[in-house]
């Protein structure tokens, strides 16, 4: 071993017992205060007020301030000390960095075995510990307590929003075989621009000029695509180029839509049972009432049930420009979804029902996630719906195969012409664009 080698051990074995020094300081603090002010007891505070639940906990340790081992550290220390508690009881413990990490999407607790994460589209794990399954378990009662959600034996399923956001899934025995797990979709705070997108290669300059197109000239379109393949990113992204004289209201089932800059947005959200079962407000309750609040667009963040209907029938009733995500391989799928979505609330003809959707919808942006972890727009394509036939007929105009770095345009829908009528564009900017996508009917 080189004398580098051994210096860089002695270095590592030091700061790992500094580290279990100052766990097992926090330790004896922790039980300490347990003894001043019962744990239980906080846990009933914190649900009413976490703030006088957090001050509860800083005068006990400002009582234990006398008392060795504390009275000999310095103030710097005994502070820190006093915060690293905090965390553990009433934050998110060991996973307090990873939650303040925004280049992490996802955070992943498998009982105590393992901690993974999602970090540009891929996942890894990472040397994050807990001592136990009840710590786990005690941390998901931490996080659900506050926001008036229980999840005990006979309801071992939660979900839930954090204040700052992030949508939080829990499952615990008997469901979950090998312990508690826990699921934290974190979200930016910040939202990613067009611009930000297309130079992350998501699409190109025409793509991105094509889908403020489409927003502008008030199309209704849906945002299709698996688990994690930027659905929601890519719809807070298009909704920066709504007009402000308009009035938004979005519906979902969490809340993760940004409107940071618009200045006439109503968020509602979706509410599940209480601990008693009664409160529930569904998300086609929600969309119900929203055509009763004067919307110039509604925006579902993801429709995925019988609310279907009532979205479909609020497009079709003058609320052009609306959006929505769809959980769907493609854009055929996505219709099959709707259909079926739609039959879960009314028995109406086949015909009847993709007459709703190919006159409620222009667009479908397929978004896929590529297999290095990267988002890209896979496939764009219009939806009407033809008369003769009675079925929805789709027309691709823009597809992205894996493995090719741009897509290739096929086509363009109609309403492309009359952009300039609409004051969207003038005709010089979209003959300009029309020719970049090397098409025969290129002018």
């Amino acid at each position: 071993m080189t004398f580098l080698e051994r210096v860089e051990a002695v270095e590592g074995g030091r700061r790992l017992e500094e580290a279990r020094r100052e766990e097992a300081g926090l330790e004896a603090l922790r039980q300490a205060v347990a003894e001043l002010v019962p744990l239980d007891r906080l846990a009933v505070i914190v649900g009413e007020s976490p703030e006088r639940a957090r001050n509860e906990l800083r005068s006990a340790c400002r009582r234990l301030r006398t008392r060795e081992p504390w009275s000999s550290q310095d103030d710097e220390t005994f502070r820190a000390l006093v915060e690293n508690l905090i965390d553990t009881v009433f934050g998110f413990g060991p996973l307090e960095g990873l939650i303040a990490d925004e280049s992490i999407t996802e955070i992943m607790v498998n009982g105590s075995r393992s901690v993974f994460i999602e970090r540009g589209g891929c996942l890894q794990a990472v040397p994050v510990v807990f001592e136990s399954d009840e710590q786990v378990r005690a941390l998901i009662d931490r996080i659900l307590g506050p926001l008036g959600r229980r999840i005990d034996e006979s309801s071992p399923l939660a979900s839930a929003r954090l204040p700052q956001g992030h949508r939080v899934h829990a499952v615990i025995p008997p469901l979950a075989i090998d312990g508690p797990h826990l699921t934290i979709r974190s979200f930016r705070r910040r939202i990613l621009t067009l611009d930000e997108l297309r130079q992350r290669g998501s699409f190109d300059e025409t793509v991105q000029q094509f889908l403020i197109w489409a927003v502008q000239a008030r199309k209704s379109l849906a945002v299709a695509g698996g688990t994690g393949s930027g659905k929601t990113t890519l719809l807070n992204a298009l909704s920066c180029y709504i007009s402000p004289g308009e009035r938004i209201i979005t519906i979902e089932d969490a809340a993760e839509l940004k409107f940071d800059e618009h200045p006439h947005v109503v968020r509602l959200e979706a509410r599940g049972r209480n601990a008693e079962g009664e409160g529930e407000v569904t998300i086609r309750e929600l969309v119900i009432n929203a055509l009763r609040m004067r919307p110039d667009r509604i925006i579902v963040g993801e429709c995925r049930s019988d609310e279907a209907i009532d979205m479909l029938q609020a497009m079709n009733t003058g609320h052009d420009g609306s959006l929505t995500t769809l959980h769907a391989n493609s854009p055929s799928e996505a219709i099959d979804r709707l259909i079926t979505m739609v039959r879960f609330a009314v028995d109406l003809p086949l015909d009847a029902i993709e007459a709703q959707i190919g006159n409620a919808f222009d667009l479908i942006v397929q978004t896929t996630r590529l297999p290095g972890g990267a988002r890209c727009v896979a496939e764009i394509a219009s939806m009407t719906f033809d008369a003769k036939a009675r079925r929805c007929v789709l027309e691709t105009h823009y597809q992205r195969r894996v493995g090719d770095d741009q897509g290739q345009w096929t086509s363009v829908p109609p309403w492309i012409d009359g952009l300039s009528e609409c004051g969207v564009a003038d005709e010089g900017e979209v003959r300009q664009w029309v020719r970049q996508l090397s098409l025969p009917l290129a002018a």
